[in-house]
């Protein structure tokens, strides 16, 4: 398999139109189950809006953080709603944004989107943020965990950990791929977005899982981080998840039980 068709993960899993009727099922249902505040904003665009879930039994924590993915030009939180499962029964809030797509804004102004929605967050509930999310979502908690928030006037311990699932965090290869058509990256804004090459973020955990049955690629980019960020003193572990692939690895959020739902419920708790 090619280095570019590594990063077509619709064409590597062919169910995946039936697991995506899935999530929207899932989410929906979630969202009539459990005690939630919807569409709230924390910005201007249309898109800037968070669902926000509660528990029944809350505990003291931090107020997690999940956001979806799509290759930054897919998808928003209504088909992600049921991410938020497996931290809700453990007691932890949980919210869930959309955001503007590519190509109508870029990436780089994506991570502003999301600091914009952290800083709305904490302003809201005072509370540390952990940071999760799937594939582009993913790349996005590694841009918060990474963000010096010192520099936007808050504590420089808003996002206390976090936890990327089958994330990107070097997107200069993705300008040979025809994902970038949508993008519009150029060799300066790909590694301007690449939290792989920021300085180094604040000392915490934060843990890169993804599947076993994903690319080449999303294997090495998620081994580089965890390699990469241990190397500058973070608490980096890295997970595969046997079985799993790019569409079905992040499903554990979903089940209180899993493996991966209680790690990121730890780093919540913590």
């Amino acid at each position: 398999m090619s280095f570019v068709a590594d990063y077509d993960n619709r064409a590597r899993v062919p169910d995946h139109p039936a697991i995506i009727d899935g999530w929207r099922g899932d989410a929906a249902a979630f969202r009539t189950e459990n005690r939630a505040e919807l569409d709230l904003a924390y910005g201007a665009r249309p898109r800037n809006r968070f669902d926000l879930f509660y528990p029944a039994r809350p505990m003291p924590g931090a107020l997690v953080v999940f956001i979806h993915g799509g290759y930054w030009r897919s998808f928003d939180k209504s088909l992600f709603s049921h991410m938020a499962r497996g931290m809700v029964a453990q007691g932890l809030s949980v919210a869930v944004p959309s955001y503007t797509l590519c190509p109508e804004t870029g990436v780089g102004e994506i991570i502003d989107e999301l600091r914009q929605c952290c800083l709305n967050l904490y302003g809201l509930s005072g509370r540390p943020l952990v940071v999760a999310g799937h594939s582009a979502g993913g790349h996005l908690a590694a841009c918060m965990a990474a963000t010096d928030w010192t520099q936007f006037g808050a504590p420089g311990d808003l996002v206390a950990g976090g936890l990327s699932v089958s994330g990107l965090f070097d997107l200069r290869p993705l300008l040979a791929t025809p994902v970038n058509d949508d993008l519009g990256l150029t060799p300066v804004t790909a590694a301007a977005a690449s939290p792989l090459l920021w300085p180094q973020p604040r000392r915490m955990r934060f843990e890169s899982w993804v599947g076993a049955e994903e690319s080449a690629e999303f294997l090495r980019q998620s081994r580089t981080l965890a390699a990469a960020w241990t190397g500058l003193g973070l608490d980096v572990p890295h997970i595969e998840v046997a079985g799993a692939n790019h569409f079905t690895v992040a499903a554990p959020l979903a089940d209180p039980a899993s493996p991966m739902a209680r790690s990121l419920a730890l780093l919540a708790l913590d």
